[in-house]
């Protein structure tokens, strides 16, 4: 009875092991948040090796990398755009209006950003900030 004992714990170790490496959310966490790009082959690639050995958590390992933006590479540019440009997209209350800023941003950049999208993670910024813009703040 001891060997097969053995063996089972040798497969979940195993098991455990692969899917902990399998997954782009740990090997790359600095890429979490993106909504798209090109698709990392070598994430892609461990995705589905967990899907080749063990079904459910190579999927589970696929969600996972697509839903936290870990399979794509990393954009690397970053852009600026003038602060008194970003005006027009802010109303008398102080909240942004999508479109506009949608509309100003690809006009600026020259690339269509995903604004609408429900992964895209909102950042407030502070008052202080906002007075340095000229802005007020809303409530």
């Amino acid at each position: 009875m001891r060997i097969p004992s053995r063996v089972i714990g040798g497969v979940l170790v195993a098991t455990l092991l692969t899917q902990l490496t399998a997954c782009g959310t740990l090997f790359y966490p600095d890429r979490r948040g993106q909504i798209e790009g090109k698709i990392d082959p070598v994430v892609a690639a461990l995705d589905a090796i967990g899907i080749l050995f063990y079904v459910i958590p190579g999927l589970i390992a696929f969600g996972i990398d697509f839903a936290t933006g870990a399979i794509y590479y990393p954009g690397g540019t970053t852009a600026q755009v003038d602060p008194a440009k970003l005006k027009p997209a802010i109303d008398a209350d102080g909240k942004v209006d999508n479109a506009k800023l949608q509309a100003i941003l690809e006009s600026e950049l020259g690339q269509r950003l995903p604004l609408n999208d429900p992964r895209l993670i909102q950042h407030r910024g502070s008052v202080e900030q906002l007075a340095a813009y000229g802005l007020v703040p809303a409530a």
